[in-house]
């Protein structure tokens, strides 16, 4: 059955076609946006959800989400989606950060000379019939120091467009290497040096914990007399009541806002002072950059829908459609070795770690580690998924680890999951071979090469004659038929292992019968979704 999707806001026909096209049934109804009973309402029957800033995806639409795998904002800011009730749903929720970088960083640039040149004031007193020449004295850009707090993508942009302008720029941002800030042209510094050198600053953070307030009162005050301000990205990086009041000083000599602490901004400590530029989060509001993220949502939420590819996901490790490509077959040996060891375990598990040899080590491992867990998870929780289990595993405190090394041994490559609880710790390593199918080669460091079977049966015991004897025969008397079988020991004489193909589940009375006969040390039958 071909996935379906809602557009409950406005989104262009273009990309609406793009659902079309690739095959995915869709609904556009952007009248739901705006009336969360109605969209709850309808929201049960659909794989995916293309939204902008108008349909709000609280925890309480969610439980109404049955079969939602996915959410797709066109634009960057997903404040109107509840990401923490998503996640423990197993949704995604992916943005699109890209479509408007342009538009957003022109913006900025453009509120820059507005509030250099107070063309807004000067605009708004000509129209009124004043010719008031000598009051609207504005200072160049060329020359002067313009400081960028957060030199991404967006920031990126500023940085080049300032040069352009022959600003020197300085940046503040420690994601910023030495290299590439000599490569961009800019000055990296500290937030202290920026405060005090700085003629413009203008920001290009998301809201974080750590950039909430980022201009403080106290980093206001440090700030050189005169600097001009300017925040198109996202409100609650300033403190407005104390930027208010250092433009009525004359501290600051003006300020440009496209984006407010509290939004839709009714009121505010910046309205109606004079130099200060005040538009209505207009920084992607180009025809250009909202066909851009527009289109780029379709592409992004049929690309996971259809082919599994996961992009400018949120709660999620991203996975590009090549990537799924090859790492498939990586991905879903990964959820078998952690399904296998999740049913092995009874107690509670303190420390998951996995160990990455060989080719795999290259790939993306936050996804392989996502389905480790996901596939450990389900064993409790069958509703868990790449997205909800590694929140759970968080929220339960259990610690995840990884190791990445060189090929090691025989195989190019595999993985081995290692679970720890109070009373034990328990291994399995698997591969995939040429054919893409997965394969387990070692279970409780006993070499072994088997299969993954819908149905399986796993014992263990002492390496002595008969043992295979008795299981098939025991087996046979309740008519449960082998589909194959394969062997492994640790030396003549030690620890032995079994698994066993079944064609159905088996009955819990035969593996309780199994345990009776004593000559078993674990007996455990195990279901794969293959």
């Amino acid at each position: 059955m071909a996935p379906k999707v809602l557009v409950s806001d406005k989104l262009s026909e273009t990309a609406v076609q793009i659902f079309r096209d690739r095959g995915i049934e869709v609904d556009f109804r952007p009248e739901l946006g705006k009336d969360k009973d109605a969209l709850a309402a309808e929201i049960g029957k659909y794989d995916g959800l293309a939204i902008r800033s108008a349909t709000k995806v609280t925890a309480k639409l969610l439980e109404n989400a049955t079969n939602l795998k996915v959410v797709g904002r066109a634009g960057i800011g997903t404040d109107n989606v509840d990401k923490e009730a998503a996640s423990k749903k197993g949704v995604i929720v992916m943005n699109t950060p890209f479509g408007n970088m342009i538009t957003t960083a022109e913006h900025a640039i453009a509120m820059m000379f507005s509030v250099a040149r107070q063309i807004p004031e000067a605009s708004a007193s000509t129209h009124a019939g004043k010719w008031e020449k000598s009051k609207f004295m504005g200072v160049e850009l060329t020359a002067k120091t313009l400081g960028v707090i957060g030199a991404g993508n967006i920031g990126g942009i500023v940085c080049d467009r300032a040069r352009g302008l022959k600003m020197k720029v300085i940046a503040f941002d420690p994601f910023l290497s030495p290299e590439k800030a000599e490569k961009m042209g800019v000055e990296k510094v500290e937030l202290e040096d920026l405060l005090k050198r700085a003629d413009f600053i203008t920001l290009h953070v998301p809201l974080t914990d750590s950039t909430r307030n980022i201009l403080s009162r106290e980093n206001l005050a440090k700030t050189k007399k005169g600097v001009r301000i300017i925040n198109c990205a996202r409100g609650g990086l300033v403190d407005e009541e104390a930027l208010a009041e250092m433009l009525k000083s004359g501290h600051v000599a003006g300020a440009a806002f496209d984006v407010f602490s509290v939004e839709p901004a009714v009121e505010n400590p910046l309205f109606n002072l004079p130099n200060v530029v005040c538009t209505p989060h207009l920084g992607a509001s180009t025809t250009e950059a909202q066909e851009n993220v527009a289109l780029q949502v379709a592409e992004q939420m049929a690309n996971y829908l259809l082919d599994g590819a996961v992009e400018n996901a949120l709660n999620m490790p991203s996975m590009t459609a090549e990537e799924a490509k090859t790492m498939g077959p990586w991905v879903k040996l990964a959820q078998h070795l952690g399904s296998f060891i999740g049913q092995m375990t009874d107690d509670a598990i303190k420390a998951i770690n996995i160990t990455y040899d060989g080719q795999v080590a290259g790939m993306n491992l936050k996804a392989l580690d996502a389905a480790v867990v996901a596939g450990i998870m389900k064993a409790s929780q069958p509703d868990m998924n790449m997205v909800s289990a590694p929140v759970v595993a968080k929220e339960r405190g259990i610690q995840i680890s990884t190791t990445s090394q060189d090929k090691s041994g025989v195989f190019d490559g595999y993985i081995k999951v290692t679970v720890v609880t109070e009373s034990l710790e328990r291994s399995i390593a698997g591969t995939c071979f040429s054919d893409g199918k997965p394969r387990f080669i070692q279970i409780k460091g006993i070499n072994i090469d088997a299969e993954v079977g819908e149905h399986m049966l796993y014992t263990t015991n002492a390496d002595v004659p008969g043992i295979i004897g008795k299981l098939g025969t025991l087996l046979g008397q309740h008519e449960v038929n082998l589909a194959n079988f394969t062997l492994g020991r640790a030396a003549a004489g030690g620890q032995a292992i079994a698994i066993a193909y079944l064609d159905s589940p088996l009955n819990p009375d035969v593996a309780n019968e199994l345990r009776a006969t004593g000559m078993f040390q674990q007996v455990k039958a195990l279901e794969f979704q293959l």
